[in-house]
C-alpha cells in the first residue's frame, strides 16, 4: 500500500489564513509556510526538509496543524509500518515537530513523533494529531528565548539565534565549539578527512596547512590577485560580445570563481568549453544541492536501511567520486612535474609537506587527506562566491541609484583603465560597503554549518551539553533590529560611518565564526570585489526590455541562490 492509497484531510491554519490539505502527495504550505513540499514532491524536485525556509521567513505567526487519517484499513501490521513511515515522514517535513520550553536542553525534551512505541503510534493514528509550531525563528525566539532546541528526525539540535547568543558561544568560546558533528552521509562521503569534516589534530593540522598556504599562494599579495584580475578580464569580455543583449549572469560567474579556485588548487585555469572542467563543476554542484535534498536526509534518519538502497544516491556519489578521481588525477600529475624549490599551487605545497613529515608520527599530512582538502576548496569555495555575485548583481538592477553611485565612485579612484586592486578597497568606500551589505541582505548562507560541543558549558544562562549539535542561526544576526538600523531594507549605509567611511562589522557571519572560521574568507571577499568592480565600471547593467521586475525570492539549499535571471550589460562607453 502507497501513501497516495490513504485518506488524508487536514489544515495548516496561520495568522492571516488557512490551507487546506488532502491526500499527503500534494500536501502544500499556506502563507506562514508548512513546513514541506511532500513525498511527491520531494522525489522528483529533491526537496522536502525546508529547515532554511524556516530560518529564512519573516512572519512571526504561529502555525497549528490538524491531521486526520485512517491507515488501519489494511491490517494492523500494515497499519502500524505505514504510521512508522508517515511519523517519520512527518518529522521530517515539520522540522520543527518539538520546541523545547526550557532553557534548552536542561529538561528532558518532547519526542519527536518517530519515537514512539509502536502502541503509542497506533493510537496516534486513531486520533486528530495536533501540533502548535512557530513558523519562523522571529517567533521561536520570541516563545522559547534565543537558544532552543529543534529536532532534526530523531536528534536535537540547539540554534542559536541573535548576534549576542552566536558571538557569546562561537567567538567567546570558540575552542569549545569547534567541533564539527559528522552525519552518516558526510562520513561516507568524507571519511571525516580534509578540513571541514575532520576534528581533533586532523582538522588541526589541515586547517592550519590550509591557512599558511593561501598566504604563501599569494593571499592578500599579487599571486591569486593576478589570477583574479585576469579572469576579470574573461568576464567583462564575455559579457562584452553580448552587445546589450539578454544574458544570464550565473553560469559566466560561476566559470570565473571556478577557474579562479582551480588555478589556486591545480596551478592553473581551464577553458570554459573544456569537458573535463564542466564535468567537474557539475559534480561540485550537484554533490552540494544534493546536501539540502530530501533523500540526504533520509539516509542521516535511517543510514542502516538508506545505505541498501542504491537508487536514490548513486547520482549523489558518483558525483562526489567524479571531484575526488579529477583531485587524484592532479596529484599523480604534481608529483611527476613536482618543482621541489618553485612550488605553484596548494598541490605542490602540500606534496613537499608531505615529504617533510613522513617520519612524523604525528602527522595527518596524507593524500586522503590532500584528497579530501581539494574537494572542500572546490566545492565550497565556488558556489558560495558565485551566488553572492549574483545576488549583488541582482540587486543593481534593482536598485539603479546604488549603481550609479558606486560607478561614479570607482571611475573617481580608477579612471576607465587603471586596474582596480584589492589593496585600494578603501579608495572606494560606498563601493566596498555595498557589497558587504549585498552580503548581508542575500546571505547565501542562512544557517552556519553545524558545530558539535566539546564540553558541557553555559551560554547566556542555558546549559548545553557536550555532544551537543549546535547550529548559528545567521540570518538571525543579518536581520537582528539591535544591530542594523534597517534591516529589512538593502541599505549600504549599514556599513559606512558618519564621515562615510566603510566600517568592517563583525556582526556579518558569512563566514562564521571562531575557530572555524572560513579559511578563504578574504579570498572570496577580494573576488568578489574585483568581479564587482570590473563589470561595474564597464556596463550599465539593466532588466532587458519589457521586464518590469526579477523576483528576489532565493531557490533554497544548503545555499541560497538567486532564480534565474537575465541582464543587459550596455557598455558604458555607448550612448544607449
Amino acid at each position: 500500500m502507497s501513501p497516495s492509497d490513504i485518506e488524508w484531510s487536514g489544515e495548516f491554519r496561520c495568522g492571516d489564513g488557512v490551507c487546506g490539505v488532502n491526500n499527503i502527495t500534494s500536501l502544500e504550505g499556506a502563507s506562514a509556510g508548512a513546513r514541506g513540499r511532500c513525498i511527491e514532491a520531494a522525489t522528483s524536485q529533491n526537496e522536502c526538509f525546508d529547515f532554511f525556509g524556516f530560518l529564512a521567513s519573516g512572519s512571526d505567526a504561529d502555525l497549528d496543524f490538524e491531521l486526520h487519517f485512517d491507515p488501519l484499513s489494511a491490517g494492523s501490521n500494515a497499519g502500524t509500518d505505514l504510521v512508522e513511515l508517515v511519523a517519520c515522514l512527518l518529522d521530517l517535513m515539520l522540522g520543527l515537530i518539538s520546541q523545547n520550553s526550557a532553557p534548552c536542553p536542561l529538561d528532558p525534551m518532547p519526542e519527536p513523533i518517530s519515537r514512539k512505541p509502536r502502541t503509542q503510534l497506533l493510537s496516534v493514528a486513531q486520533q486528530p494529531l495536533k501540533l502548535t509550531l512557530p513558523s519562523t525563528p522571529i517567533a521561536a525566539a520570541k516563545r522559547y528565548g534565543n537558544i532552543y532546541t529543534v529536532w532534526g528526525g530523531p536528534e536535537p539540535i540547539v540554534v542559536l539565534s541573535g548576534f549576542e547568543t552566536v558571538e557569546d558561544a562561537l567567538v567567546k568560546n570558540s575552542e569549545n565549539f569547534a567541533g564539527r558533528p559528522v552525519t552518516p552521509f558526510f562520513k561516507v562521503v568524507t571519511k571525516e578527512k580534509g578540513i571541514v569534516f575532520s576534528n581533533g589534530h586532523t582538522w588541526k593540522q589541515q586547517r592550519k596547512f590550509g591557512l599558511v598556504t593561501l598566504r604563501k599562494l599569494g593571499l592578500g599579495k599579487k599571486g591569486v590577485e593576478n589570477q583574479v584580475q585576469e579572469e576579470a578580464q574573461q568576464l567583462v569580455e564575455t559579457f562584452a560580445r553580448a552587445k546589450g543583449q539578454p544574458i544570464d549572469p550565473s553560469i559566466h560567474l560561476v566559470n570565473a570563481v571556478s577557474n579562479v579556485v582551480c588555478a589556486l588548487v591545480f596551478g592553473h585555469r581551464y577553458s570554459v568549453e573544456d569537458e573535463e572542467f564542466l564535468q567537474l563543476m557539475d559534480a561540485a554542484d550537484y554533490s552540494l544541492k544534493f546536501g539540502s535534498s530530501f533523500f540526504h536526509v533520509l539516509y542521516e534518519m535511517f543510514p542502516g536501511i538508506m545505505k541498501h538502497i542504491s537508487w536514490p544516491y548513486k547520482k549523489a556519489f558518483d558525483a562526489v567520486d567524479v571531484v575526488l578521481s579529477h583531485a587524484r588525477k592532479e596529484i599523480e600529475k604534481h608529483r611527476r612535474q613536482l618543482a621541489e624549490h618553485d612550488p605553484r599551487d596548494y598541490i605542490d605545497y602540500y606534496i613537499l609537506q608531505m615529504e617533510k613529515s613522513k617520519n612524523d608520527p604525528t602527522s595527518t599530512y596524507n593524500e586522503e587527506n590532500l584528497v579530501q582538502s581539494i574537494s572542500d576548496l572546490i566545492v565550497a569555495g565556488t558556489d558560495t562566491t558565485s551566488s553572492t555575485l549574483q545576488w549583488t548583481m541582482l540587486l543593481m538592477l534593482i536598485h539603479q541609484d546604488v549603481q550609479a553611485k558606486v560607478q561614479k565612485e570607482i571611475e573617481e579612484a580608477f579612471g576607465s583603465t587603471q586596474s582596480i586592486d584589492y589593496q585600494y578597497r578603501r579608495k572606494v568606500p560606498y563601493t566596498f560597503a555595498t557589497i558587504h551589505e549585498a552580503m548581508r541582505f542575500k546571505c547565501v548562507l542562512l544557517a552556519g554549518i553545524p558545530r558539535l560541543c566539546l564540553k558541557d558549558i553555559n551560554i547566556l544562562g542555558s546549559h548545553i551539553p557536550k555532544g551537543c549539535t549546535v547550529v548559528p542561526n545567521v540570518y538571525s544576526v543579518l536581520f537582528d533590529p539591535k544591530q542594523w538600523e534597517t534591516p529589512e531594507k538593502f541599505n549600504p549605509n549599514h556599513f559606512l560611518d558618519k564621515n562615510g567611511q566603510f566600517v568592517d562589522r563583525e556582526e556579518l557571519l558569512l563566514f562564521g565564526a571562531g575557530a572555524r572560521i572560513c579559511v578563504g574568507k578574504e579570498m572570496a571577499k577580494m573576488e568578489v570585489f574585483i568581479f564587482f568592480t570590473n563589470l561595474l565600471r564597464a556596463f550599465n547593467f539593466r532588466l532587458p526590455e519589457g521586464v518590469k521586475e526579477v523576483s528576489t525570492k532565493p531557490i533554497k539549499g544548503l545555499t541560497m541562490t538567486p532564480q534565474h535571471y537575465e541582464v543587459c550589460a550596455i557598455p558604458r562607453n555607448s550612448n544607449s
